[in-house]
C-alpha cells in the first residue's frame, strides 16, 4: 500500500514550516487564521489559502501554484 506523502516526515516538519509562514504573514501586516494544515488570510478583499507542507495555495486574487517565495511574489506585486 503507498501513500501520497511520508506522514512521519510531514509530521516533522509541517509544525516549523506553519509557524514560519505565519510569523512572515504577519510581520506583513496580514491577520492570519490557522487550522491543523492550512493558513489563511485576506488580500485585497479574497482569501488565499496556504498549505506550508506541499506550499501549495489558492485564492481569488492569486495564481494558485506551489511555492511560498512564488504566493510572496505574486502578494507584493
Amino acid at each position: 500500500m503507498s501513500q501520497r506523502l511520508d506522514q512521519e516526515r510531514e509530521a516533522r516538519l509541517e509544525p516549523a514550516r506553519m509557524a514560519s509562514c505565519s510569523r512572515t504573514l504577519q510581520q506583513m501586516g496580514y491577520a492570519v487564521e490557522t487550522d491543523a494544515q492550512s493558513i489563511r488570510f485576506q488580500h485585497d478583499g479574497n482569501t488565499i489559502t496556504l498549505w506550508p507542507y506541499s506550499g501549495w495555495f489558492s485564492g481569488k486574487g492569486v495564481k494558485a501554484g506551489r511555492g511560498f517565495k512564488k504566493l510572496l511574489k505574486q502578494i507584493s506585486e
